[in-house]
């Protein structure tokens, strides 16, 4: 391992960059492949009661949550450094980012991953959509909405550091209030989400004998792991600019692609983030050729134009404010058990139900 670790530090740039490419190959067939959708999932339980898709969401929930735990027990991983487990919790960030991605992503034909699938199988009002997600993330993040969402999570952020904590990790919380041992409160904590997610899961007959389900859930969590395992090896604390791990998410990542294909010669070598778009798009091709699915489409109608805009800038500013999206921080983010990411998980869910709600009056 750690011959394999020295390998990966040495070409750290390109081994993250190829690494994070085939990832995202691997992560946009798995989705065209099975039809994992976070917002069909919604769909599925409010329209048809199906609720097979919406656990495979939690599913690749849990899955990433073990992942994680492998790889820290390894030591190919530290997520003490993943912005997740931040001592500064956005909660106001959290609900409102999450609500209004929640709500964006229905009116936008999907989740940001969802778009990016669907590029790669010839849906050019995806395209459109990814490229106003990035603009709109992108002036959330550092542009014209940036002080506006910077001065909010500044007032209303709590500082975890005053009560004692270090990390606003689940395992924290218990180990801060039982006097446990970190890495038992860490740990207990993990088994305990796992299995009641699990538990939930396959008590539900039809999802329990739905392999194509359980395939999605496992893939992304899979998908989710693999990029955790890849940053977590790649960082040097040593290296001028370390790279810090994280994995899979699509709302800043779009944004940094928009900004990669402008600034190609002064920065060659994508980074993580925007491997894995390019790798989703690229991944959705491949399957959807081989599937015989890939096929030019485009907007209805003037009304399909606004509505999918409208959708593309919540899920921008919403899932900046919300420091990812419905991949972003309802898999990868609570992979690391960061309270804020299960907040932002309910948020989203809420918002998408709200934005359904709205859309069935609307129609």
């Amino acid at each position: 391992m750690e011959q394999l670790r020295a390998q990966i530090v040495e070409n750290a740039a390109v081994a993250v960059a190829l690494g994070g490419l085939v990832i995202g190959i691997v992560f946009g067939a798995v989705v065209q492949r099975t039809n994992f959708c976070t917002m069909g999932s919604l769909s599925d339980m409010l329209n048809f009661g199906d609720g097979r898709r919406f656990r495979s969401w939690w599913l690749a929930t849990a899955t990433a949550i073990v992942g994680v735990m492998l790889l820290r027990s390894a030591g190919w991983l530290d997520t003490s450094r993943a912005m997740y487990l931040s001592p500064t919790f956005d909660w106001a960030g959290a609900v409102i980012g999450g609500l209004m991605f929640g709500f964006g992503m229905v009116f936008g034909g999907g989740c940001a991953s969802r778009n990016l699938v669907r590029i790669g199988t010839g849906d050019l009002r995806s395209l459109v959509v990814v490229v106003v997600i990035a603009i709109s993330g992108y002036m959330a993040m550092g542009g014209l909405l940036g002080p506006t969402r910077a001065s909010i999570a500044a007032t209303t952020a709590i500082d975890l550091k005053g009560f004692g904590m270090a990390s606003q990790g689940l395992g924290a919380f218990l180990a801060r209030f039982t006097g446990m041992g970190a890495g038992a409160a860490e740990t207990a904590m993990a088994v305990a989400v796992v299995v009641a997610i699990l538990a939930w899961c396959f008590a539900h007959g039809p999802f329990r004998s739905s392999p194509v389900h359980i395939a999605a859930g496992i893939g992304v969590g899979v998908c989710v792991v693999a990029g955790w395992a890849l940053t977590g090896l790649a960082f040097d604390d040593m290296a001028d600019t370390p790279i810090l791990p994280t994995s899979l998410t699509f709302v800043r990542p779009a944004g940094d692609a928009l900004d990669w294909l402008q600034r190609y010669t002064a920065v060659p070598i994508p980074n993580f983030g925007v491997a894995t778009v390019f790798g989703t798009i690229l991944g959705a091709f491949l399957m959807g050729t081989a599937q015989g699915k890939v096929k030019l489409a485009t907007f209805y109608d003037v009304s399909d134009t606004l509505r999918n805009l409208f959708g593309a800038v919540l899920m921008g500013v919403g899932g900046v404010v919300a420091t990812g999206c419905t991949v972003g921080q309802a898999v990868t983010g609570a992979s690391t058990l960061a309270l804020s990411s299960f907040l932002v998980f309910f948020a989203l869910i809420a918002g998408g139900i709200a934005g359904m709600k709205v859309m069935e009056r609307m129609d």
